[in-house]
């Protein structure tokens, strides 16, 4: 005969039922005070959205096409180890979404905490990105590779996948250049910045 599960087991498993007959999600209700003084919001608007994505730390890159062209993501991510896939998302409202669609390579240039100026730069409409301020060498295929970085990613475009107002885009790495140990670039709470001292592992 099988035990019965634990209570806190059986809490998972089936949940409350409130006296309507619809189950307790066990979340307060909107507007009540959650832990630590936060409130629960009704409604997630583009505002809070942003608000609330902007608690999270990301990693700054630089992605760079062929012309040359440009743009700085903070949605840079692994996707495969197996084929070695990468992505990142663009808004179809960018000035460099028909670059970025019509290319069959990109390069990724992974930027060291010494680069808020230049990754601004990437990030600012009409800006000169590849003017003077910037230091820059043509890589395979000629893709731009940005001095700074700490790793370069020649990438091949693999797929592509309209997602809401963005367009995920997935490159396959054939060829990686793996430069300095600097501690990346970050953005949070809507500012570059660095990792604290004492928390970066080049291991």
């Amino acid at each position: 005969m099988t035990a019965p599960p634990p209570a806190a087991l059986r809490s998972l498993s089936a949940p409350a039922v409130s006296s309507s007959g619809v189950p307790d999600s066990g979340l307060p209700a909107s507007g009540v005070p959650a832990r630590g003084g936060a409130r629960w919001l009704p409604t997630v608007d583009a505002a809070v959205f942003r608000r609330a994505l902007a608690r999270h730390p990301a990693g700054v890159a630089i992605v760079t096409l062929g012309g040359p062209a440009g743009l700085t993501v903070t949605s840079f991510s692994s996707a495969s180890l197996d084929p070695p896939l990468v992505s990142f998302y663009i808004g179809h409202g960018s000035s460099n979404w028909p670059a970025v669609r019509a290319a069959g390579y990109f390069a990724v240039n992974l930027m060291d905490h010494g680069q808020e100026a230049v990754a601004a730069r990437f990030a600012r409409k009409g800006a000169d990105r590849f003017g003077p301020q910037t230091r820059w060498a043509p890589g395979p295929g000629d893709l731009p590779l940005l001095a700074g970085a700490t790793t370069h990613l020649i990438c091949a475009t693999h797929a592509m996948l309209t997602v809401g107002d963005h367009e995920l885009v997935v490159g396959r790495v054939e060829h990686a250049i793996i430069g300095s140990g600097e501690p990346p670039l970050l953005h949070h709470q809507g500012r570059f910045t660095r990792p604290e001292p004492g928390i970066h592992d080049d291991h």
